[in-house]
């Protein structure tokens, strides 16, 4: 008679510990595969978005009409930035009063770019956010996966003491069960490291692509003051 062994009928066949080892892979593979999915959108649509906005940075006349876009472009990571510093700039504005005191540029420069570190912090931490999650998966998934594959084994050495017989028909079976603990460990770990380690990617170009735009921003704002320096009186204009 032939025996059709699946992966189903070995799952069904073996202990208690190594079925509850087997369900908690499968739920960190199902997470795993969740942040996966749910990542891989966020930073397609992050960089959609920046590329929209970077393109109205550049094309608008001045920062107010680049703060309006932004207000409605709240997935942008550099649209937030931008939103973070403007928010600064305005509240220098307000509290130096331009129109009365001489500027200081160096410390307009200062205080924006520590705006825009910060805002480009906040936004790092965002795209960030749940990827610590996948790490974890990573590292454990397989030690778990080891874990149930050592117990099983163990159930199938005292199953050979009991039975008093060592043939292979009496081993496979058990070692054959616990091993599918280790196979499940590397399936759930594999996916979550290779995905932790392109999202983490992405993140240090997507700061860098942020860090860029802030050099460029601190620029406008540089030129602006050098304009109000030299009488000129709107510093809204490019």
């Amino acid at each position: 008679m032939v025996h059709h062994s699946s992966v189903l009928t070995m799952v069904l066949g073996a202990g208690p510990v190594v079925q509850a080892v087997l369900a908690l892979l499968v739920l960190m593979s199902v997470l795993s595969w969740t942040i996966i999915i749910l990542k891989s959108r966020i930073f397609k649509k992050a960089s959609c978005l920046d590329e929209e906005f970077e393109t109205v940075f550049s094309e608008s006349q001045s920062l107010s009409e680049v703060e309006s876009r932004a207000r409605r472009m709240r997935y942008s990571p550099m649209a937030n930035v931008f939103a973070t510093a403007f928010e600064e700039y305005q509240r220098l504005r307000r509290d130096v009063k331009v129109e009365n005191v001489p500027l200081n540029r160096k410390v307009w420069i200062d205080v924006l770019s520590r705006s825009i570190s910060k805002g480009i912090k906040m936004e790092s931490q965002d795209l960030e956010a749940a990827l610590p999650i996948l790490a974890t998966i990573g590292n454990s998934a397989p030690f778990i996966g080891l874990f149930g594959t050592v117990w099983g084994i163990m159930r199938s050495f005292h199953d050979i003491g009991f039975k008093g017989s060592a043939s292979l028909a009496t081993v496979a079976p058990g070692i054959s069960e616990a091993l599918i603990a280790t196979a499940a460990g590397l399936a759930a770990a594999i996916p979550a490291v290779i995905a932790y380690n392109v999202f983490m990617s992405n993140s240090s170009a997507k700061q860098q692509e942020l860090e860029a735009f802030g050099t460029d921003f601190l620029n406008h704002v540089d030129r602006e003051l050098l304009l109000r320096r030299a009488g000129h009186k709107n510093p809204d204009h490019h």
